[in-house]
């Protein structure tokens, strides 16, 4: 059984889905591995480095037209569908809920396709959690763009010429990005608050060194089965937005992480909060690739309103490729041994890892989740 492991093609993605130390790891299980040249170059993996590991290092369409299973990190683009084989297992971030054109694609070729952000969020799937690895990352990067952005220091310095006062951040959403940038931002000496609409996760924020915010907001639905926040109305959105204007224009930095899965981004900082704030401030924006948490925020931009940055880059695992890189060949490697037994690879529907991340087999779109997205399309 061939994996191959293929180049991304998303400009500015520098990612590799497999690293050489993994390699041998698929290849004790049975498995034989080849990848596309310069597929790790953004990672700082030579081909050389694969060939030593034991992989074959191929062009590109021996990759498609000779691997039963591919690794990608990104969304396959239409053309790379194009040239897959009938049949082959797909195991890649597929971004399901906003791609229905990939899910009918993937459907019409009969590939099984494996969503990684689908996985479960069970005791045994936790190394395989790619959505958690890549969301420490982003919560880390957040904090030094935000350093680097604020013309200010984060920590308290006494100095012969004064005291410096604490750079003041306030993060919203304590889910592994936000607990990340918590920590971080603590780490660089700044004075954190943080808010999250699950009580529950107060003693997960105080753990590394913030204080939790608590506003007047009735939260007793607020968790989903999945420990992911759910969509709230409209009327919650706007009391929040009332409560949440006194912090926010009182602090420096604003972490934003609250993204709700296959929904838009709910906003949170609203323009009149943003004029309210001191001029210099940054907003660092998680959840701008769906519409963000910031009104006026931009995807992949940093834009200025009322003198405060608010910064919405997309990218931030990608920027610390070799270290994400190592994450999600792990993640992505646990979760094909699953399916792999004595060097024989067999999707068993009966196992909740397999069917809670399966979008696509056997020319349908098979989950629950997605199929009504495709309503009426034929691979329904």
């Amino acid at each position: 059984m061939l994996v191959g492991v293929l180049k991304e093609v998303l400009p500015g993605e520098k990612r590799v889905a497999l690293i050489p130390s993994t390699v041998s790891v698929l290849k004790k299980a049975g498995l034989e591995v080849a990848v596309e040249q310069g597929a790790g170059t953004g990672a700082f993996i030579s081909d050389e480095a694969y060939v030593q590991a034991g992989a074959r290092v191929v062009p590109a369409d021996e990759i498609f037209q000779s691997s039963e299973i591919l690794f990608k990190v990104r969304p396959p683009e239409a053309s790379e569908v194009d040239r897959m084989k009938e049949g082959t297992t797909l195991i890649c971030l597929m971004d399901a809920f906003f791609r229905a054109d990939l899910m009918q694609q993937l459907a019409e070729k009969k590939i099984s396709g494996f969503g990684l952000e689908f996985v479960p969020r069970i005791t045994r799937a936790q190394s395989m959690d790619v959505l958690s690895s890549m969301a420490a990352i982003a919560g880390y990067r957040a904090v030094i763009e935000a350093a680097e952005l604020l013309p200010k220091y984060f920590p308290m310095l006494m100095t012969s010429a004064g005291t410096i006062a604490p750079a003041k951040v306030f993060v919203i959403g304590a889910g592994v990005a936000g607990l990340m940038a918590i920590a971080t931002a603590k780490r660089l000496g700044g004075v954190v608050e943080a808010y999250d609409t699950r009580p529950a996760v107060k003693e997960q924020v105080e753990s590394v060194g913030a204080r939790f915010v608590e506003f007047d907001l009735e939260t007793a639905d607020a968790e989903d089965q999945g420990g992911y926040a759910k969509a709230q109305s409209d009327e919650f959105y706007k009391k929040q937005q009332e409560q949440m204007k006194a912090k926010v224009v009182a602090v420096d930095v604003v972490i934003t992480t609250a993204a709700i899965p296959g929904r838009k981004s709910p906003v949170l900082i609203s323009d009149d909060m943003l004029a309210g704030m001191k001029p210099g401030s940054v907003i660092i924006d998680l959840a701008a690739e769906r519409g963000g948490n910031t009104e006026g925020a931009v995807a992949g931009e940093i834009v200025e309103k009322h003198g405060v940055k608010i910064v919405g880059y997309t990218d931030y695992p990608s920027r610390s490729s070799v270290h994400a890189s190592q994450l999600f060949s792990k993640n992505i490697s646990t979760f094909l041994l699953n399916m792999v037994k004595e060097g024989v690879f067999a999707i068993d529907l009966e196992d909740e890892i397999v069917k809670g991340a399966l979008l696509t087999h056997q020319g349908h779109v098979v989950h629950e989740r997605i199929k009504p997205l495709l309503s009426g399309q034929k691979g329904d």
